[in-house]
């Protein structure tokens, strides 16, 4: 290669050349969702072993079903999962190997690198059921950090999110200037910044949390009651559904596409600065957009690929627990990790769009 074609690449490209070369064992945490089925989908593209573990309650086969058909037989020789709870100690810590059979022996295999995605999500659901949020998003936050702990592992990177931000006013949202929580998901997602804080300086644990804001992509699951707004709106104009926005329409959102968040996984789990370890980063693009010009930006989208009769939006209240208005500042992760956002909404709704319509038959 020549010096100005490395000179070119940025540091996501050059980390993913330097992965092709090295084989290291990477554990996904609720592997069989939307955000961590994309991510087995790159890892396994760039050769590398991973170990899923998913328990299906929000996850799905045909997600795992979909990468295997995107990847070489090879590669996908490379991936082992495990049907597990991360709410069970034990499946965490079997989890933290790879269990290889190569020539006919029983290999146990350290993970190297945690991608901790297994959450309960929607802050909905938390405040109708904030037992269930707690089991799984604090208990199960804990038991996986111990057992990553115990194995040593030379990462763990975990996502957190936006809505920790909760009642704050300023925008853009800056990590080191948060509200009180809306809701108990909210709260669950600041237990587990400050749990990383706490194993950081009592066992000299190092951690990177991932603040995302609103993401959406391929794979999303557009059915049951807490839906994201971008595939659910999708969904409802293929299928001739009712549009609902919540709140006047004038509500933002800084939407964050699913390729960028694997960016920032993969970044930050290999990073390699001292002061880029032990930090929350906002992950977005830094730009919002009001939910009606999303949903005009949607129907464009579709409307240039098929004649769709549009039915009228019809508004409601807002939901318990929603901010009105979020943006992110993403200067501390461009910064420290070389986050490159280079996938922005026009962009990333036209291929969320094109991947519906060739999988709307499966929804």
């Amino acid at each position: 290669m020549k010096q100005m074609d490395v000179y070119k690449m940025n540091e996501y490209e050059l980390i993913k050349k330097e992965l092709l070369g090295k084989q290291y064992v990477w554990l996904i945490t609720g592997v069989a969702g939307f955000i961590g089925s994309n991510l087995l989908e790159q890892l396994l593209k760039l050769n590398q072993k991973v170990v899923g573990l998913d328990n299906f309650s929000t996850g799905y086969k045909k997600n795992i079903d979909e990468v295997k058909n995107l990847v070489t037989k090879e590669q996908w020789l490379n991936f082992k999962i495990i049907k597990g709870d991360i709410r069970n100690i034990n499946d965490c810590k079997k989890a933290m190997y790879y269990q290889s059979t190569m020539n006919n022996k029983n290999n146990k295999i350290p993970v190297d690198y945690v991608l901790h995605q297994a959450a309960l999500g929607s802050v909905p659901r938390s405040i109708k059921d904030p037992i269930l949020t707690n089991q799984n998003n604090i208990d199960g936050f804990l038991n996986i950090m111990i057992a990553s702990r115990d194995a040593k592992v030379k990462s763990f990177t975990y996502a957190a999110s936006s809505s920790t931000y909760g009642d704050s006013k300023s925008l853009p949202k800056k990590e080191n200037k948060i509200g009180k929580p809306l809701s108990s998901y909210a709260v669950t997602k600041y237990v587990n910044e400050l749990y990383a804080y706490v194993f950081k300086i009592n066992y000299d644990f190092n951690s990177i949390g991932l603040r995302y804001f609103n993401v959406y992509g391929p794979r999303q699951d557009p059915n049951g009651a807490y839906a994201a707004v971008i595939p659910l709106w999708i969904d409802s104009i293929l299928n001739g559904k009712q549009i609902y926005i919540n709140g006047d329409g004038k509500n933002s959102r800084d939407f964050t596409y699913i390729d960028n968040v694997v960016q920032a996984n993969i970044l930050a789990a290999t990073t390699q600065k001292k002061n880029s370890k032990n930090e929350i980063y906002n992950i977005a693009c830094g730009k919002n957009i009001t939910l009606d010009n999303l949903n005009i930006k949607i129907r464009k989208k579709i409307s240039e690929k098929l004649k769709i009769k549009n039915k009228t939006n019809i508004y409601r209240e807002n939901r318990i627990g929603d901010v009105k208005k979020s943006k992110a500042d993403i200067l501390k992760a461009k910064k420290l990790l070389k986050y490159d956002p280079n996938i922005e909404i026009e962009k990333g709704l036209e291929k969320t769009v094109a991947w519906f319509l060739k999988n709307d038959k499966k929804y």
